[in-house]
């Protein structure tokens, strides 16, 4: 195929890696000391061995002559890109991060970042979270990001406490049954 005819740029691929929640203009990007390490560690293992690894098959597939139609050098390239791309996203939020160590918190029966949460809804059923950064948030695991709408809500709160949770689907309570925090050490 000719080369006029092939669409191939930095911005072909830019929807095809989902990045992390984007924060709300100026907050700040609170992470707790392992999100922080885990992000240095995907920054250091990008950096220092799978984007090298890419561009070595890129060079040895450039050799080979014909790009236009070589498939290690085109898929190559499209790596580097998503490489590059997150190696940039990391940079910037590990720039922005305020490591929050919550075992140093010193109101431990109330609700703040890096708290684990059990709290109940008003249908009954009960629930275990933790308020983490952004950047760690795995809902479905029980970290939720410490802007969610049901970590504004708890925080701040104290065990026994009830707090009223707005979401789109409508109103909701919750009961906070228990509130702790990392040990300290």
């Amino acid at each position: 195929m000719n080369k006029a005819f092939v669409k191939e740029s930095d911005r072909d691929d830019e929807d095809d890696i989902p990045e992390a929640q984007s924060l709300p203009a100026g907050t700040r990007n609170y992470i707790t000391p392992e999100g922080y390490e885990r992000l240095r560690a995907e920054l250091s293992q990008l950096m220092n061995e799978e984007r090298p690894a890419v561009v070595q098959i890129v060079s040895w597939a450039a050799s080979n002559g014909d790009r236009s139609e070589n498939g290690d050098y085109l898929y190559g390239k499209k790596r580097l890109r998503e490489i590059d791309r997150r190696m940039r996203f990391l940079t910037k939020r590990l720039d922005i991060a305020e490591v929050v160590d919550a075992s140093l918190q010193p109101n431990r029966d109330q609700v703040f970042f890096g708290a684990t949460v059990n709290y109940e809804d008003r249908a009954g059923e009960s629930h275990t979270v933790t308020i983490v950064g952004v950047d760690e948030a795995e809902p479905l695991v029980g970290k939720i990001s410490w802007i969610s709408p049901v970590a504004r809500a708890l925080t701040k709160a104290r065990e026994g406490e009830t707090v009223v949770l707005r979401t789109p689907a409508g109103v909701d309570e919750l009961d906070i049954l228990e509130v702790s925090y990392p040990t300290r050490g």
